[in-house]
């Protein structure tokens, strides 16, 4: 063989072995590729590819007792940005920050904080059409999430029951607090598929359903609602009122059917919230009730069985001295019976009735009608009110004390007082929630007491009473008046007022409880029959329509309707109350 041909063939054989060689080592690597690595391989392109991502959960709804919508929750997109993506594609972001109109600096700012990141937040919740212009954009790195968001059809008319949520849908607030684990959903998660961009080419599989949160029905009607907001606000604004709490109770039930404050806030606007707007001043603050009490310090004094109704007290002169301290009536009444201690509202009285009977037989009503006492309602950041049982008391304390100096209540728990009287003497546990059924109370006073009491403060909204504008045309209105000195360090404002009224309606069977509470008037007016029992008058007469609660006093031509109370032609209301 000659050299050329010995070459040739080491060449042949040269280039064979080495593919052979190629073809072994292919054949190896495919054997680790699809055999011995496969696994590791595989959770490493999955890691790349493959993402679990959460699913949504919408918040249960709100309805009202009608199955009005209160609270709902719609489908949003919320923008979110993957930094390390982005870094190579900063020409987008002047693009991105003029449609989202947030500053550009500040979004370089926390790009930059956020290298090391995957995900980034950029603008939660933002409006459908700015939504697209985002997806029309089509900038890599950037996202949109599906969100949910929370809406209150109602705006600031509910916004104290109801509260909010924050940004997470998380309840702030309100309803939405108390019951923040009954209307949150449960998220699901699922798997896809991402592409080199980040983008979701594909659903994989499903790994848990969402579950959306369950509906809540609560006792409000929105109607009533409506009615309460329209004329408080209505009225703090005549009266130049530093704030104004109103309550309607159903009487058989407890059931709130209306609760309003001012001023209010709107819960879809949370650019400007602030707490002294955001507290249901209607359960969180307290006030001293002035002679709303009165009506309860009697039902003390016919309980004790040491006075009837047709009973006489003397009031003369107009005054009396009590531990060294002097108690006031507006003028000097003489001798009035105890219908009439209630509806011209003498402090002096009341103040001898109350001094008449033990501590014991005075407080032990005061604790039944739950003064001092929440009303375990289940509303967040609920006061209990002020009123000391065990601490014994000047005879000065124990006559103040009689009209409704020396105590603090929430309206709330007023109301629930003067419903408990509504009911012929039955207390009815408070409730936020639509109730079905029968509701079980607790028999707190006798219901002859407590239909003599009725029929008192019937008088006290009559032409001879302080609470005169408080009535409603073709229904009898049982109520009472109050107009209290705010209190300071060492004493009480001179100029200074709280103006309250509080009632029910109709008479001859009661269904409607109500206190109003106007804090500092300052338009003039300042006395309770003439600030706060018109609202009471308004709410009433248009709540009787609404609720289709036939007449029980037929007064053709006797009474027009005025703004938003009603007046006797001709007649002045009588001042209420005097002072300490």
């Amino acid at each position: 063989m000659t050299i050329e041909s010995q070459q040739f063939v080491f060449r042949r054989v040269l280039i064979v072995g080495l593919f052979f060689l190629a073809v072994c080592v292919l054949l190896w690597r495919a054997f680790d590729l699809h055999i011995s690595s496969q696994v590791f391989l595989q959770k490493q392109g999955d890691a790349r590819h493959i993402r679990t991502i959460a699913i949504s959960a919408h918040r249960g709804n709100i309805y009202d007792r009608n199955g009005e919508p209160l609270a709902i929750s719609t489908p949003v997109d919320s923008v979110w940005i993957n930094p390390q993506q982005i870094g190579v594609n900063l020409d987008g972001l002047p693009k991105l920050a003029n449609v989202l109109q947030i500053s550009l600096q500040n979004l370089e700012k926390r790009l930059q904080d956020s290298s090391s990141r995957e995900f980034m937040y950029v603008k939660r919740r933002v409006q459908p059409d700015v939504a697209q212009e985002i997806k029309n954009l089509a900038i890599d790195g950037v996202y949109l999430q599906r969100e949910y968001q929370r809406f209150y059809p109602t705006g600031e008319v509910s916004a104290h029951v109801l509260g909010f949520t924050d940004v997470d849908d998380k309840g702030q607030e309100g309803i939405e607090l108390s019951y923040d684990a009954f209307l949150t959903g449960k998220p699901g998660a699922k798997k896809i598929i991402r592409d080199r961009l980040g983008r979701a080419i594909d659903d994989i599989e499903k790994i848990k359903s969402s579950q959306p949160g369950q509906d809540l029905t609560i006792s409000i009607d929105k109607r009533l609602q409506y009615l309460a907001y329209r004329s408080l606000k209505s009225a703090m604004k005549k009266h130049k009122a530093k704030s104004a709490s109103a309550v309607v109770l159903d009487v058989k039930t407890g059931e709130v059917l209306a609760m309003v404050n001012q001023p209010s806030f709107n819960p879809n606007d949370r650019s400007d919230l602030q707490p002294e707007k955001t507290r249901n001043r209607a359960v969180t603050d307290l006030y001293e009730p002035g002679s709303t009490i009165k009506p309860i310090t009697m039902i003390a004094a016919l309980d004790s069985g040491k006075w009837k109704s047709n009973d006489i007290v003397g009031t003369a002169p107009g005054y009396m001295r009590v531990s060294g301290a002097t108690i006031k009536d507006v003028r000097n009444f003489g001798w009035l019976s105890l219908p009439a201690v209630i509806y011209k509202s003498s402090n002096v009285g009341i103040s001898k009735i109350a001094l008449s009977l033990s501590q014991e037989q005075q407080w032990h009503v005061y604790r039944q009608f739950g003064l001092g006492r929440a009303t375990d309602s289940g509303f967040p950041g609920e006061a209990t009110g002020h009123f000391d049982y065990y601490r014994q008391v000047t005879d000065f304390e124990r006559a103040t004390l009689a009209f409704g100096y020396g105590m603090s209540v929430t309206p709330l728990q007023l109301t629930r007082a003067y419903a408990a009287i509504a009911n012929y003497g039955v207390m009815s546990p408070v409730s936020f929630l639509k109730l079905s059924g029968k509701v079980e109370g607790e028999k707190i006073v006798d219901t002859k007491i407590a239909r003599e009491i009725s029929a008192m403060m019937e008088k006290a909204v009559s032409s001879k009473g302080t609470g005169m504008e408080a009535r409603v045309v073709n229904y009898r209105v049982a109520g009472k008046t109050g107009t209290v000195h705010k209190s300071k360090a060492g004493g009480y404002e001179e100029d200074s007022y709280q103006s309250i009224f509080a009632g029910f309606a109709p008479l001859s069977d009661p269904r409607l409880a109500m206190v109003v509470m106007i804090d500092e008037p300052s338009a003039g007016e300042y006395y309770g029959g003439k600030v706060a029992a018109p609202v009471f008058s308004n709410v009433m007469m248009n709540a009787m329509r609404l609720l289709d609660i036939a007449p029980d006093k037929l007064t053709f031509g006797k009474v027009d309707a005025i703004g938003d109370g009603q007046q006797v032609r001709g007649v002045k209301a009588v001042a209420d109350g005097g002072r300490v």
